[in-house]
């Protein structure tokens, strides 16, 4: 959330506001889904957003890779701003 907040206030201080986000989590464990909503809301309200302005997927490489082997998870999020000059 550090990071997130700060990156919203470079936005911000350049007219741009988040209008929606989408978020892909990439993993074998945990399952996402039991958790999902709890990190939809919490990402909504960091964003300062409604939560159907956020999209919170998940998805396995298979087994492949660091990710496969379980050594961590990869996350790839989108944010679309408004505003600007």
């Amino acid at each position: 959330t550090q990071f997130l907040t700060h990156a919203l206030k470079l936005a911000a201080e350049r007219g741009f506001a988040p209008v929606n986000c989408d978020v892909t989590v990439i993993g074998e464990r945990p399952r996402l889904s039991p958790h999902r909503e709890r990190l939809r809301r919490a990402l909504a309200s960091a964003l300062g957003l409604v939560e159907d302005a956020v999209n919170i997927k998940a998805t396995t490489t298979e087994g492949l890779g660091w990710t496969g082997r379980r050594e961590g998870l990869a996350c790839m999020a989108t944010v679309l701003m408004g505003g600007g000059s």
